[in-house]
């Protein structure tokens, strides 16, 4: 399914393709030890501060194979997320995101990112990257990321690579099963003729409802 990553003014707005197994929140409050001897149980511990949540992603899919639009482009948007607001003031903070998909929102700042580019025109051009990213909260630390169940993300699909021996058909028929409706994939796939198929190949799996 489609997801974005855009800076929280609108100026960049990157969409992307996700399909996770799973995504990761991460958050813990910090205490210290409390000194205090007890004979019969030990102190509670002394809260200091909130923790900011953490999210890491991977993977997600960039692909420039049909469109033939230029993938540095679009990974070069990301790396400037990381660069400082500020261009004159080194210290100034990277631009505040918000990495949105179907329901879940999550309002931060990029912490670490890789890119592994994996597949290559014969000219050597990548038209292909998936990307792994790691998030740190930017907002109020007493709030939980945002899950609105109104926000009218769509129904969910898959991202499926093709390998050697696949045909729409077969795939409609695992997924669906029924081998009929091969062409719902190639439709919203914008595939012309099923059989150009090629290993390597990303396509989306929609959710029929």
């Amino acid at each position: 399914m489609a997801a974005t990553i855009a800076t929280v003014d609108g100026a960049i707005k990157i969409p992307c393709m996700f399909n996770p197994e799973h995504y990761t929140i991460k958050k813990a409050n910090n205490f210290e030890e409390n000194n205090e001897n007890s004979p019969r149980r030990p102190p509670k511990p002394n809260f200091t501060s909130y923790g900011r949540s953490t999210l890491t992603l991977s993977t997600l899919y960039f692909d420039t194979y049909e469109t033939n639009a230029d993938l540095a482009r679009i990974t070069n948007q990301l790396w400037d997320l990381m660069r400082p607001v500020n261009d004159s003031d080194p210290d100034s903070a990277p631009p505040e995101i918000v990495f949105s998909w179907a329901s879940f929102e999550f309002t931060a700042y990029i912490k670490d990112m890789s890119i592994k580019y994996t597949l290559f025109t014969k000219e050597g051009k990548p038209v292909r990257a998936e990307v792994t990213l790691s998030f740190i909260q930017s907002e109020d630390p007493t709030r939980y990321p945002h899950q609105n169940p109104t926000s009218g993300g769509g129904p969910i699909q898959q991202i499926r690579p093709i390998v050697y021996g696949d045909r729409l058909d077969l795939i409609a028929d695992e997924v669906y099963g029924d081998a009929t409706k091969w062409r719902i994939i190639a439709a919203y796939n914008h595939i012309i003729n099923p059989l150009t198929l090629r290993p390597g190949q990303v396509i989306a799996i929609p959710q029929i409802i």
